[in-house]
């Protein structure tokens, strides 16, 4: 396994904790894991659209950065190897 292939494992590692975590994070119907955190991060009644917005964005970021790597890694993994 190269160099290429064990830094796309450590990246699609990171990058799929981390989405899981984002979209724990988002708020949900006001029940679970979601709303303990986030009624400990900020007031209701300020600034929790931009929170939101920005939660948003780098759960794509991630999910896009989890799903591109295992496309290259599908591409560039040797065959016959473990």
């Amino acid at each position: 396994m190269g160099v290429l292939n064990i830094f796309l494992l450590v990246l699609m590692f990171l990058s799929g904790v981390l989405t899981v975590i984002l979209v724990l994070m988002h708020s949900g119907k006001g029940t679970g894991v979601s709303d303990m955190i986030a009624a400990s991060m900020y007031n209701a009644n300020s600034g929790s659209g931009v929170w939101e917005k920005n939660l948003d964005r780098l759960t794509v970021i991630t999910t896009t950065v989890f799903m591109a790597s295992i496309i290259i890694m599908a591409l560039t993994f040797p065959l016959g190897t473990i």
